[in-house]
């Protein structure tokens, strides 16, 4: 999961959740520590918010208008900053616009809804029935932190095929259902096979849109059902490349090396030692790989999902930036915890059998310790 050069094990970041799968604030500390270790923080200015970034028609430079947050800044447009740059990095992420599913009837169901969003404890859900609408990562992780504390929780899975209302290994109070179908003014929710539940509480683990409200036309792109179009390699829209990139669209791969090859190949592009193909060249890769995609009958939201090629795209990045190859350590540890996850959906996080790969991966961190 961590940097390529930079361990959870490295010095000064303090490591005080040893687990495999440690808890959120033993990441947050290791993104404290590189931040520290590599003298990141004077870079960042915290709490300002970018508005707009647009494009000079004259010399091609970038106007980024930010906004100060927080006490000091009212929020209010007189105290926007307007700034020019030659080039703008977008890395705004893709997990604060929720996905919310379209339910039929939801509008008039008087239950509560939410998002994993929002989520943060389970003690609200006391006693409560609540159907969780997705069955991916949030969902699974949520469903089962509720369930300690609520009377029901039913998960609806739009791969599960009616009928299904499986309970769940371990639990009393947790059923597996195919998907929503439709929510009723009295406070039933209906599935797909026709049954039904009396819920007080949905949770949408839908998943989120990608967001570039500060963007505008002349960033070159659109964004549609989160196919981000046209980017070359998921990074550089070919008719403003180099001058605009993102960064960490991808999904379903390791994101922090992913991330960090990223950032090395465009860091090595504006710095002028990376060249790019032409403009030309950079649209007929799109075009090819968007062709792919729609052989394989994938929708337009799996356009950047690397589920099927993440090393192979990583390994692309680091032949660009001179970089070695991705550790087969690492590629075979990351295939080996999904068969686990799969085979042991409950204990994955504390049973695993690939110890000679921590061995090799402790070896290899020694260069970085």
């Amino acid at each position: 999961m961590g940097f390529l050069d930079f361990p959870f094990a490295a010095a000064g970041c303090r490591c005080q959740d040893p687990r495999r799968f440690p808890g959120h604030e033993e990441v947050l500390r290791y993104l404290e520590a590189f931040a520290r270790r590599f003298d990141l923080l004077r870079l960042v200015r915290f709490e300002t918010e970018v508005v707009r970034v647009r494009r000079g028609s004259d010399d091609g430079r970038w106007a980024v208008t930010s906004r100060k947050l927080g006490e000091k800044g009212s929020g209010a447009g007189e105290d926007d900053q307007e700034e020019f740059y030659d080039a703008v990095v977008v890395c705004n992420g893709h997990y604060t616009a929720p996905r919310i599913a379209d339910i039929l009837g939801v509008d008039a169901w008087p239950g509560k809804q939410m998002h994993s969003y929002s989520y943060r404890v389970p003690e609200p859900f006391l006693d409560q029935v609540v159907i969780i609408v997705g069955a991916s990562a949030s969902a699974f992780d949520i469903s089962r932190d509720i369930a300690c504390v609520a009377k029901e929780v039913h998960v609806a899975d739009r791969s599960a095929p009616p009928p299904t209302c499986e309970k769940q290994p371990g639990y009393d109070n947790l059923w597996l259902h195919s998907m929503v179908d439709h929510a009723r003014e009295d406070g039933s929710v209906v599935f797909r096979d026709g049954s039904s539940i009396r819920a007080d509480v949905i949770m949408h683990c839908t998943g989120y849109l990608f967001d570039f409200p500060f963007l505008g036309d002349d960033s070159t792109i659109t964004v549609d059902d989160n196919h981000v179009n046209p980017l070359y390699k998921h990074v550089f829209p070919p008719e403003v490349a180099p001058q605009l990139s993102f960064i960490g669209l991808p999904l379903k791969a390791i994101p922090f090396p992913l991330v960090e090859l990223q950032s090395k190949w465009v860091a090595g592009v504006l710095s002028g030692w990376i060249k790019l193909p032409s403009k030309e060249e950079m649209m007929e890769d799109v075009k090819a790989f968007y062709s792919k995609l729609e052989a394989r009958g994938w929708p337009k939201r799996y356009t950047h999902n690397l589920s099927h090629c993440q090393f192979e795209y990583d390994d692309w990045l680091a032949e660009q930036c001179g970089h070695p190859p991705i550790e087969e350590w690492r590629k075979q540890m990351f295939t080996i915890n999904l068969k686990n996850k799969i085979a042991r959906p409950e204990s994955f996080r504390d049973e695993w059998d690939d110890y000679h790969l921590v061995a090799e991966a402790n070896e290899d961190f020694k260069k970085f310790l």
